[in-house]
Protein backbone atom coordinates (compact mmCIF):
# COMPACT_ATOMS: atom_id res chain seq x y z
CA UNK A 1 0.00 0.00 0.00
CA UNK A 2 2.63 2.30 0.67
CA UNK A 3 4.78 1.42 -2.29
CA UNK A 4 1.09 2.35 -4.54
CA UNK A 5 0.60 5.42 -2.25
CA UNK A 6 3.57 6.70 -3.64
CA UNK A 7 3.20 6.37 -7.48
CA UNK A 8 -0.26 6.15 -8.16
CA UNK A 9 -0.97 9.58 -9.01
CA UNK A 10 1.89 10.10 -11.16
CA UNK A 11 0.51 6.53 -13.51
CA UNK A 12 -2.73 8.62 -12.91
CA UNK A 13 -0.85 11.49 -14.96
CA UNK A 14 0.55 9.17 -17.76
CA UNK A 15 -2.67 7.68 -18.41
CA UNK A 16 -4.39 10.79 -18.93
CA UNK A 17 -1.29 11.53 -21.63
CA UNK A 18 -0.54 8.13 -22.86
CA UNK A 19 -3.89 6.44 -22.83
CA UNK A 20 -5.54 3.95 -20.98
CA UNK A 21 -4.44 0.39 -21.93
CA UNK A 22 -0.61 1.00 -22.06
CA UNK A 23 -0.68 1.56 -18.22
CA UNK A 24 -2.93 -1.03 -17.78
CA UNK A 25 -0.89 -3.77 -19.46
CA UNK A 26 1.88 -2.52 -17.39
CA UNK A 27 0.30 -3.38 -14.38
CA UNK A 28 -0.73 -6.38 -15.40
CA UNK A 29 2.70 -7.73 -16.44
CA UNK A 30 3.96 -6.22 -13.23
CA UNK A 31 1.53 -8.62 -11.17
CA UNK A 32 3.05 -11.70 -13.62
CA UNK A 33 6.68 -10.58 -12.46
CA UNK A 34 6.99 -9.21 -8.69
CA UNK A 35 3.93 -11.63 -7.61
CA UNK A 36 5.76 -14.76 -9.19
CA UNK A 37 9.44 -13.04 -6.85
CA UNK A 38 6.95 -12.97 -3.68
CA UNK A 39 6.16 -16.76 -3.53
CA UNK A 40 9.96 -17.45 -3.99
CA UNK A 41 10.98 -15.01 -1.28
CA UNK A 42 13.46 -16.87 1.17
CA UNK A 43 13.14 -14.19 3.75
CA UNK A 44 10.97 -11.60 5.62
CA UNK A 45 12.80 -8.23 3.71
CA UNK A 46 12.83 -9.93 0.17
CA UNK A 47 8.84 -10.59 0.73
CA UNK A 48 8.93 -6.78 1.61
CA UNK A 49 10.51 -5.48 -1.01
CA UNK A 50 8.47 -7.22 -3.61
CA UNK A 51 5.31 -6.83 -2.46
CA UNK A 52 6.62 -2.79 -2.09
CA UNK A 53 7.88 -3.18 -5.89
CA UNK A 54 4.60 -4.46 -6.89
CA UNK A 55 2.35 -2.04 -5.13
CA UNK A 56 4.82 0.74 -6.92
CA UNK A 57 3.69 -1.01 -10.59
CA UNK A 58 -0.08 -1.30 -9.06
CA UNK A 59 -1.20 1.11 -12.18
CA UNK A 60 -4.50 -1.07 -12.75
CA UNK A 61 -7.40 -0.30 -11.00
CA UNK A 62 -7.15 3.73 -11.15
CA UNK A 63 -7.02 3.36 -14.94
CA UNK A 64 -9.68 1.14 -15.31
CA UNK A 65 -12.13 2.97 -13.52
CA UNK A 66 -11.87 5.64 -15.66
CA UNK A 67 -11.85 3.59 -18.76
CA UNK A 68 -14.74 1.76 -17.42
CA UNK A 69 -16.84 5.09 -17.31
CA UNK A 70 -15.55 6.01 -20.73
CA UNK A 71 -16.48 2.80 -22.69
CA UNK A 72 -19.95 2.32 -21.44
CA UNK A 73 -22.84 4.22 -22.74
CA UNK A 74 -24.77 6.80 -20.08
CA UNK A 75 -27.53 3.90 -19.25
CA UNK A 76 -24.69 1.72 -18.38
CA UNK A 77 -22.41 3.22 -16.48
CA UNK A 78 -23.06 2.14 -13.37
CA UNK A 79 -22.99 -1.26 -14.27
CA UNK A 80 -19.82 -0.86 -15.68
CA UNK A 81 -18.95 0.59 -12.12
CA UNK A 82 -20.42 -2.28 -10.86
CA UNK A 83 -18.24 -4.60 -12.92
CA UNK A 84 -14.77 -3.29 -12.14
CA UNK A 85 -16.16 -2.92 -8.05
CA UNK A 86 -17.06 -6.79 -8.37
CA UNK A 87 -13.54 -7.53 -10.38
CA UNK A 88 -11.45 -6.21 -7.42
CA UNK A 89 -14.19 -6.94 -4.25
CA UNK A 90 -13.79 -10.96 -5.77
CA UNK A 91 -10.15 -10.69 -6.04
CA UNK A 92 -10.36 -9.79 -2.29
CA UNK A 93 -12.13 -12.71 -1.94
CA UNK A 94 -10.98 -15.52 -3.95
CA UNK A 95 -7.14 -14.14 -3.36
CA UNK A 96 -7.52 -15.63 0.08
CA UNK A 97 -9.49 -18.72 -0.98
CA UNK A 98 -7.01 -19.59 -3.15
CA UNK A 99 -4.37 -19.22 -0.45
CA UNK A 100 -6.02 -21.09 1.85
CA UNK A 101 -6.62 -23.91 -0.38
CA UNK A 102 -2.96 -23.89 -2.37
CA UNK A 103 -0.97 -22.60 0.40
CA UNK A 104 1.55 -24.77 1.89
CA UNK A 105 0.75 -27.97 -0.58
CA UNK A 106 3.70 -30.09 0.73
CA UNK A 107 1.71 -30.58 3.96
CA UNK A 108 -2.10 -30.78 2.37
CA UNK A 109 -1.52 -32.76 -0.12
CA UNK A 110 1.80 -35.06 0.47
CA UNK A 111 0.42 -37.59 -2.31
CA UNK A 112 0.88 -34.86 -4.91
CA UNK A 113 3.55 -32.90 -4.04
CA UNK A 114 6.80 -34.28 -1.75
CA UNK A 115 8.68 -32.08 0.55
CA UNK A 116 12.08 -31.91 -1.15
CA UNK A 117 9.64 -30.11 -4.31
CA UNK A 118 9.74 -26.91 -5.27
CA UNK A 119 6.58 -26.06 -3.85
CA UNK A 120 7.57 -28.09 -0.67
CA UNK A 121 10.38 -25.39 -0.46
CA UNK A 122 8.72 -22.69 -1.12
CA UNK A 123 4.99 -23.07 0.80
CA UNK A 124 3.58 -19.99 -0.48
CA UNK A 125 4.51 -20.77 -4.23
CA UNK A 126 1.65 -22.12 -5.50
CA UNK A 127 -0.96 -19.74 -4.59
CA UNK A 128 1.17 -17.07 -6.27
CA UNK A 129 1.70 -18.77 -9.48
CA UNK A 130 -1.57 -19.61 -10.00
CA UNK A 131 -2.80 -15.81 -9.63
CA UNK A 132 0.72 -14.92 -11.67
CA UNK A 133 -0.50 -17.25 -14.94
CA UNK A 134 -4.02 -15.76 -14.68
CA UNK A 135 -2.41 -12.27 -15.13
CA UNK A 136 -0.33 -13.42 -17.86
CA UNK A 137 -3.59 -14.59 -19.63
CA UNK A 138 -5.03 -11.21 -19.04
CA UNK A 139 -1.95 -9.53 -20.45
CA UNK A 140 -3.01 -11.23 -23.62
CA UNK A 141 -6.19 -10.58 -23.57
CA UNK A 142 -5.29 -6.59 -23.23
CA UNK A 143 -3.57 -6.52 -26.58
CA UNK A 144 -7.35 -6.74 -27.97
CA UNK A 145 -8.31 -3.48 -25.62
CA UNK A 146 -9.62 -0.72 -27.71
CA UNK A 147 -8.32 2.75 -26.45
CA UNK A 148 -10.85 5.34 -24.89
CA UNK A 149 -8.91 8.42 -24.00
CA UNK A 150 -9.67 11.27 -26.38
CA UNK A 151 -12.04 8.77 -28.21
CA UNK A 152 -14.88 11.77 -28.24
CA UNK A 153 -14.89 15.46 -30.01
CA UNK A 154 -14.02 17.96 -27.93
CA UNK A 155 -17.56 19.59 -27.63
CA UNK A 156 -18.99 15.94 -26.86
CA UNK A 157 -17.10 15.65 -23.70
CA UNK A 158 -19.76 17.39 -21.56
CA UNK A 159 -22.65 15.61 -22.35
CA UNK A 160 -20.77 11.88 -22.23
CA UNK A 161 -18.15 12.40 -19.46
CA UNK A 162 -19.39 14.95 -17.20
CA UNK A 163 -22.69 13.69 -15.70
CA UNK A 164 -24.02 10.39 -14.68
CA UNK A 165 -27.42 10.01 -16.95
CA UNK A 166 -30.05 7.72 -15.96
CA UNK A 167 -28.06 6.26 -12.93
CA UNK A 168 -28.26 9.26 -11.29
CA UNK A 169 -31.02 10.57 -9.15
CA UNK A 170 -32.90 13.81 -10.04
CA UNK A 171 -31.82 16.38 -7.51
CA UNK A 172 -28.59 14.66 -8.46
CA UNK A 173 -28.69 15.56 -12.07
CA UNK A 174 -29.76 18.78 -11.66
CA UNK A 175 -26.74 19.90 -9.50
CA UNK A 176 -24.57 18.32 -12.51
CA UNK A 177 -26.25 20.29 -14.96
CA UNK A 178 -25.95 23.17 -13.18
CA UNK A 179 -21.99 22.61 -12.81
CA UNK A 180 -21.73 22.38 -16.51
CA UNK A 181 -23.15 25.48 -17.36
CA UNK A 182 -20.64 26.70 -14.93
CA UNK A 183 -17.99 25.29 -16.78
CA UNK A 184 -14.92 23.22 -15.95
CA UNK A 185 -12.40 25.52 -16.18
CA UNK A 186 -11.75 25.83 -12.19
CA UNK A 187 -11.72 22.16 -11.99
CA UNK A 188 -9.40 22.02 -14.81
CA UNK A 189 -7.14 24.05 -12.81
CA UNK A 190 -6.43 21.82 -9.88
CA UNK A 191 -7.74 18.88 -8.84
CA UNK A 192 -6.99 19.64 -5.32
CA UNK A 193 -9.23 22.15 -5.52
CA UNK A 194 -12.19 20.23 -6.49
CA UNK A 195 -14.30 19.47 -3.38
CA UNK A 196 -17.14 16.85 -5.09
CA UNK A 197 -14.08 14.88 -5.98
CA UNK A 198 -12.05 15.54 -3.04
CA UNK A 199 -14.38 14.79 -0.74
CA UNK A 200 -16.09 11.97 -2.27
CA UNK A 201 -12.19 10.66 -2.23
CA UNK A 202 -12.06 11.10 1.42
CA UNK A 203 -15.04 9.01 2.51
CA UNK A 204 -14.05 6.43 -0.03
CA UNK A 205 -10.54 6.02 1.92
CA UNK A 206 -13.01 5.82 5.32
CA UNK A 207 -14.77 3.20 4.00
CA UNK A 208 -11.53 1.64 2.49
CA UNK A 209 -9.99 1.43 5.93
CA UNK A 210 -12.80 -0.57 7.09
CA UNK A 211 -12.43 -2.96 4.44
CA UNK A 212 -8.81 -3.55 4.65
CA UNK A 213 -9.23 -4.27 8.11
CA UNK A 214 -12.25 -6.02 8.09
CA UNK A 215 -10.28 -8.59 5.40
CA UNK A 216 -7.36 -8.94 8.47
CA UNK A 217 -9.98 -9.48 11.39
CA UNK A 218 -12.23 -12.00 9.78
CA UNK A 219 -9.75 -14.59 8.90
CA UNK A 220 -8.06 -14.25 11.93
CA UNK A 221 -11.24 -14.29 13.81
CA UNK A 222 -12.75 -17.66 11.93
CA UNK A 223 -9.51 -19.57 12.65
CA UNK A 224 -8.86 -18.23 16.33
CA UNK A 225 -10.31 -21.04 18.71
CA UNK A 226 -13.70 -21.38 20.38
CA UNK A 227 -12.29 -20.06 24.06
CA UNK A 228 -10.97 -17.19 22.32
CA UNK A 229 -14.43 -16.18 21.03
CA UNK A 230 -13.38 -17.66 17.27
CA UNK A 231 -14.48 -20.22 15.25
CA UNK A 232 -11.51 -22.96 15.38
CA UNK A 233 -11.69 -22.98 11.34
CA UNK A 234 -9.16 -24.51 9.24
CA UNK A 235 -7.36 -22.34 6.54
CA UNK A 236 -9.19 -24.64 3.97
CA UNK A 237 -12.99 -23.78 5.83
CA UNK A 238 -12.30 -20.30 5.34
CA UNK A 239 -11.01 -20.08 1.85
CA UNK A 240 -14.74 -21.81 1.04
CA UNK A 241 -16.39 -19.35 3.02
CA UNK A 242 -14.96 -16.62 0.93
CA UNK A 243 -15.28 -18.75 -2.48
CA UNK A 244 -19.19 -18.90 -1.32
CA UNK A 245 -19.04 -14.84 -0.54
CA UNK A 246 -17.35 -14.10 -4.03
CA UNK A 247 -20.19 -16.26 -5.90
CA UNK A 248 -22.60 -14.28 -4.17
CA UNK A 249 -21.14 -10.95 -4.36
CA UNK A 250 -20.58 -11.93 -8.23
CA UNK A 251 -24.64 -12.16 -8.43
CA UNK A 252 -25.56 -9.73 -6.29
CA UNK A 253 -23.39 -7.01 -8.05
CA UNK A 254 -24.93 -8.19 -11.94
CA UNK A 255 -28.04 -8.27 -10.96
CA UNK A 256 -29.31 -6.28 -8.30
CA UNK A 257 -26.98 -3.27 -8.03
CA UNK A 258 -27.17 -1.57 -11.16
CA UNK A 259 -31.21 -1.43 -10.51
CA UNK A 260 -30.87 -0.04 -6.84
CA UNK A 261 -28.15 2.23 -7.96
CA UNK A 262 -30.60 3.49 -10.54
CA UNK A 263 -33.36 3.85 -8.70
CA UNK A 264 -31.70 5.80 -5.38
CA UNK A 265 -28.42 7.00 -7.11
CA UNK A 266 -24.85 6.65 -5.92
CA UNK A 267 -24.93 8.98 -2.91
CA UNK A 268 -28.34 7.55 -1.75
CA UNK A 269 -26.79 3.63 -2.82
CA UNK A 270 -23.40 4.34 -0.83
CA UNK A 271 -25.16 5.23 2.62
CA UNK A 272 -28.05 2.78 2.79
CA UNK A 273 -25.71 0.16 1.79
CA UNK A 274 -23.12 1.13 4.67
CA UNK A 275 -25.88 1.52 7.44
CA UNK A 276 -27.53 -2.05 6.32
CA UNK A 277 -23.88 -3.64 7.20
CA UNK A 278 -23.64 -2.09 10.94
CA UNK A 279 -25.81 -4.47 12.18
CA UNK A 280 -24.30 -7.00 10.17
CA UNK A 281 -21.07 -6.44 11.40
CA UNK A 282 -21.50 -6.84 14.60
CA UNK A 283 -23.50 -10.00 14.29
CA UNK A 284 -20.10 -11.91 14.35
CA UNK A 285 -19.09 -12.33 17.74
CA UNK A 286 -22.12 -14.00 18.14
CA UNK A 287 -22.04 -16.95 16.03
CA UNK A 288 -18.98 -18.51 18.16
CA UNK A 289 -22.06 -19.76 20.10
CA UNK A 290 -23.20 -21.49 17.11
CA UNK A 291 -21.50 -25.23 15.14
CA UNK A 292 -22.62 -27.43 12.68
CA UNK A 293 -24.98 -26.73 9.49
CA UNK A 294 -26.58 -23.64 11.58
CA UNK A 295 -23.04 -22.04 11.77
CA UNK A 296 -21.88 -22.89 8.66
CA UNK A 297 -25.39 -21.10 7.08
CA UNK A 298 -25.52 -18.71 9.14
CA UNK A 299 -21.84 -17.51 7.97
CA UNK A 300 -21.92 -18.11 4.71
CA UNK A 301 -25.58 -15.99 4.52
CA UNK A 302 -23.84 -12.87 6.57
CA UNK A 303 -20.90 -12.95 4.39
CA UNK A 304 -22.51 -12.72 1.54
CA UNK A 305 -24.66 -9.78 1.79
CA UNK A 306 -21.96 -8.30 4.08
CA UNK A 307 -19.63 -8.82 0.91
CA UNK A 308 -22.21 -7.27 -0.98
CA UNK A 309 -22.88 -4.44 0.59
CA UNK A 310 -19.42 -3.66 1.56
CA UNK A 311 -18.84 -3.11 -2.45
CA UNK A 312 -22.15 -1.69 -2.82
CA UNK A 313 -20.47 1.71 -1.12
CA UNK A 314 -17.60 1.44 -2.79
CA UNK A 315 -19.19 1.51 -6.31
CA UNK A 316 -21.32 4.26 -5.23
CA UNK A 317 -18.27 6.25 -4.74
CA UNK A 318 -16.47 5.10 -7.67
CA UNK A 319 -18.72 6.33 -9.92
CA UNK A 320 -19.30 9.95 -7.89
CA UNK A 321 -15.41 10.46 -8.42
CA UNK A 322 -15.79 9.51 -12.10
CA UNK A 323 -18.29 11.99 -12.76
CA UNK A 324 -16.38 14.87 -10.74
CA UNK A 325 -13.93 15.67 -13.93
CA UNK A 326 -13.99 15.63 -17.21
CA UNK A 327 -12.03 12.95 -19.02
CA UNK A 328 -8.75 14.38 -19.58
CA UNK A 329 -8.39 14.63 -15.80
CA UNK A 330 -10.34 11.63 -14.76
CA UNK A 331 -7.18 9.11 -14.69
CA UNK A 332 -5.17 11.43 -12.56
CA UNK A 333 -8.26 12.30 -10.10
CA UNK A 334 -8.70 8.34 -10.01
CA UNK A 335 -4.68 8.12 -9.15
CA UNK A 336 -5.12 10.53 -6.43
CA UNK A 337 -8.10 8.70 -5.16
CA UNK A 338 -5.61 5.32 -5.08
CA UNK A 339 -2.72 7.53 -3.23
CA UNK A 340 -5.00 8.61 -0.46
CA UNK A 341 -7.00 4.95 -0.39
CA UNK A 342 -3.39 3.03 0.15
CA UNK A 343 -2.27 5.86 2.99
CA UNK A 344 -5.10 4.56 4.58
CA UNK A 345 -5.31 0.95 3.79
CA UNK A 346 -1.85 0.94 4.87
CA UNK A 347 -3.01 0.72 8.64
CA UNK A 348 -5.18 -1.62 8.20
CA UNK A 349 -3.63 -4.76 8.21
CA UNK A 350 -1.60 -3.58 11.19
CA UNK A 351 -3.78 -2.19 12.62
CA UNK A 352 -6.49 -4.94 12.25
CA UNK A 353 -3.95 -7.46 13.52
CA UNK A 354 -3.44 -5.20 16.87
CA UNK A 355 -6.91 -4.44 17.34
CA UNK A 356 -7.14 -7.99 17.48
CA UNK A 357 -4.38 -9.33 19.81
CA UNK A 358 -5.76 -6.79 22.34
CA UNK A 359 -8.97 -8.13 22.00
CA UNK A 360 -7.81 -11.27 23.35
CA UNK A 361 -6.54 -9.91 25.88
CA UNK A 362 -10.37 -8.55 27.54
CA UNK A 363 -12.13 -11.75 26.83
CA UNK A 364 -13.35 -11.45 30.41
CA UNK A 365 -13.99 -7.60 30.26
CA UNK A 366 -17.84 -6.28 30.96
CA UNK A 367 -17.73 -3.76 28.14
CA UNK A 368 -17.54 -5.32 24.32
CA UNK A 369 -15.65 -8.36 25.37
CA UNK A 370 -13.14 -9.99 23.23
CA UNK A 371 -14.38 -9.86 19.68
CA UNK A 372 -17.27 -7.81 20.07
CA UNK A 373 -14.62 -4.86 20.59
CA UNK A 374 -12.85 -5.74 17.05
CA UNK A 375 -16.31 -5.65 15.43
CA UNK A 376 -17.11 -2.54 17.36
CA UNK A 377 -14.76 -0.67 16.03
CA UNK A 378 -14.73 -1.53 12.27
CA UNK A 379 -18.96 -0.47 13.00
CA UNK A 380 -17.72 2.70 14.32
CA UNK A 381 -15.16 3.40 11.34
CA UNK A 382 -18.22 2.86 9.30
CA UNK A 383 -20.72 5.02 10.84
CA UNK A 384 -18.14 7.92 10.66
CA UNK A 385 -18.10 7.12 6.78
CA UNK A 386 -21.89 7.51 6.80
CA UNK A 387 -22.05 10.87 8.61
CA UNK A 388 -19.24 11.94 5.86
CA UNK A 389 -22.39 11.23 2.94
CA UNK A 390 -24.47 13.82 4.18
CA UNK A 391 -24.43 17.49 3.48
CA UNK A 392 -22.54 19.48 3.53
CA UNK A 393 -19.57 17.21 3.13
CA UNK A 394 -20.17 14.83 0.04
CA UNK A 395 -22.07 17.51 -2.24
CA UNK A 396 -24.18 16.12 -5.47
CA UNK A 397 -22.06 14.57 -8.07
CA UNK A 398 -20.40 17.01 -10.25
Amino acid sequence: MIGRALTSTLWGMAADRYGRKPIIMIGTVSVLIFNTLFGLSTNYWMALSTRFILGGFNCVLGSIRAYATEICKDEYRALGQSVVSTSRGIGLIIGPAIGGYLAQPAEKFPHLFSKDSLFGRYPYFLPCLVISIFSGGVFIACFWLPETLHMHPKQNENSNDAHEGPSCGTDEKEAIKETEDKGSSSIDENLLKNWPLMSTIIVYCVFSLHEMAYSEIFSLWAVSGKKYGGLSFTSQAVGQVLAISGFGLLLFQFFVFPLVEKSLGPIMTTRVSAILSLPLTQSFPFMAGLSGFTLDLILNVVCIFKNALSVSTITGLFILQNVAVPQHQRAAANGISMTLMSLFKAFGPAGGGALFSWAQKRLDATFLPGDHLVFFVLNVITFVGVLMTFKPFLPPPR
